[in-house]
């Protein structure tokens, strides 16, 4: 994401003038650092929308390899021995889709990155309420609890993938989890990221426009 503007090091959120995090300066985030491809804008967040609700699992790889190129280019370095952990989804949403989109993008991405994607080290604990319809305090109530990990991961370092961060609660009670289960980091690779009072097209948006547009583009050209 790089040129899209002034971000928080820990969680890609854009920031204002004033350059202070709303996100972290709440609450200090357990996991290390995320990397996002893209704002959550046009176009990408049209491919997230096929893919989870057109079942188009092309987009998947797209997805995936917008993410793979923002890893590859982010200003820290993932250790080799990172383990890929999708967001587990609901049971309503997986009876709606007949599939978990995150787990989609972490296996395409385990592909391109060449490393291991293990859905099974992440489950959900309980049913919660969907978060699209809760506001910010709701959705850092309703992700407490929320997942378990079934195994000791001592000293293993995971990279949570998710198609959308949008408060970063969800990855901060993922994190503590894993390392309450003995992870020795957690990062978080999404897809997108929310911007804080999402309204129209900022400039930082317009870019990552601009940056999904040039590489879905230059995907096309690769499978002509």
């Amino acid at each position: 994401m790089g040129g899209s503007g002034l971000r928080c090091q820990r969680c890609c959120l854009v920031l204002d003038a004033h350059g202070q995090c709303p996100d972290c300066a709440l609450r200090e985030p357990v996991f290390e650092r995320v990397v996002a491809a893209v704002d959550y804008a046009p176009p990408a967040d049209l491919l997230i929308h096929y893919l989870k609700s057109g079942r188009r699992f092309t987009c998947a790889g797209m997805l995936a390899s917008l993410l793979a190129d923002a890893v590859r280019q982010a200003p820290f370095v993932l250790p080799r021995n990172v383990v890929l952990v999708p967001v587990p989804a609901s049971k309503a949403s997986l009876l709606e889709r007949g599939f978990n989109p995150a787990a989609e993008i972490a296996r395409a991405l385990g592909v391109q990155l060449d490393v291991a994607c293990r859905p099974g080290l992440l489950q959900r604990a309980q049913e919660g309420v969907r978060q699209t319809r809760l506001t910010r305090s709701e959705r850092a109530r309703s992700v407490l609890s929320l997942y378990r990990c079934p195994v000791r991961l001592d000293g293993a370092v995971i990279a949570v993938v998710d198609d959308v961060m949008t408060t970063g609660n969800t990855m901060h009670s993922i994190a503590q989890e894993f390392k309450a289960a003995g992870a020795e980091q957690v990062y978080g690779l999404v897809v997108a990221r929310t911007p804080v009072g999402r309204g129209g097209v900022s400039s930082a948006q317009a870019h990552n426009t601009r940056y999904a547009t040039r590489h879905l583009e230059r995907q096309g050209d690769k499978n002509v």
